[in-house]
């Protein structure tokens, strides 16, 4: 839980949080600048930088992010967290016969686009595995199975347990080798192809 912020010198409500959305705005920006800028320059990205284009201090970076691998680790976290969005997203707004495949498609064009910032995290000793992570979506992700199959997209025979396993190798496989997006789509036909009913000879 945040606490409450100091009162201001007029006792007027509404200060703090006003101060507290304005520092989230500023950690958002930071993030979506320091993706754009590690996946650009590499190991030779620089806080300045990532400052400069957030349109914010280097004195604000350092007090959400005091050095740069918070600031990679952040990236991935918030990463974990637009997808558990999605996939709750597309449970109750998605077309439930494509919904599960939108997620797949997304899940590995993200971790595909990590390939840098995986990279230098595990220059710093901290290797990025996406086993628990991915896990982590399963109950999204067996709601969005249950939606397909009920809409017949996805055989019924087809246990989430598969799926997990379908998702996590392959996210890591994109994430590790940086998969570009002719491979993404011909490996992700393969497997929806699996995924699918089979055609009635």
């Amino acid at each position: 839980m945040t606490p409450p912020g100091p009162a201001t010198p007029h006792g007027q409500p509404g200060s703090a949080p006003a101060l507290r959305a304005d520092a989230r705005r500023n950690r958002a920006r930071i993030l979506a600048a320091a993706e754009e800028v590690f996946t650009e320059q590499g190991a030779s990205a620089s806080t300045e930088e990532v400052a400069r284009r957030a349109g914010v201090a280097i004195g604000t970076v350092f007090r959400h992010f005091p050095a740069k691998d918070d600031l990679l680790r952040a990236i991935m976290k918030d990463l974990l967290q637009r997808l558990a969005d999605e996939v709750t997203a597309l449970a109750g707004e998605g077309d439930p016969s494509t919904a599960l495949f939108t997620f797949f498609t997304q899940m590995v064009a993200q971790a595909a686009a990590k390939k840098t910032v995986a990279g230098l995290l595990a220059g710093t000793g901290t290797e990025i595995q996406v086993t628990q992570p991915v896990q982590g979506l399963r109950d999204g992700v067996a709601e969005l199975l249950a939606l397909a199959q009920h809409a017949g997209t996805v055989r019924a025979g087809i246990q989430i347990a598969e799926v997990m396993a379908l998702l996590t190798s392959t996210c890591q496989g994109a994430l590790q080798a940086g998969w570009d997006s002719d491979l993404q789509h011909r490996t992700l036909a393969v497997i929806f192809d699996g995924l699918r009913p089979q055609a009635t000879p």
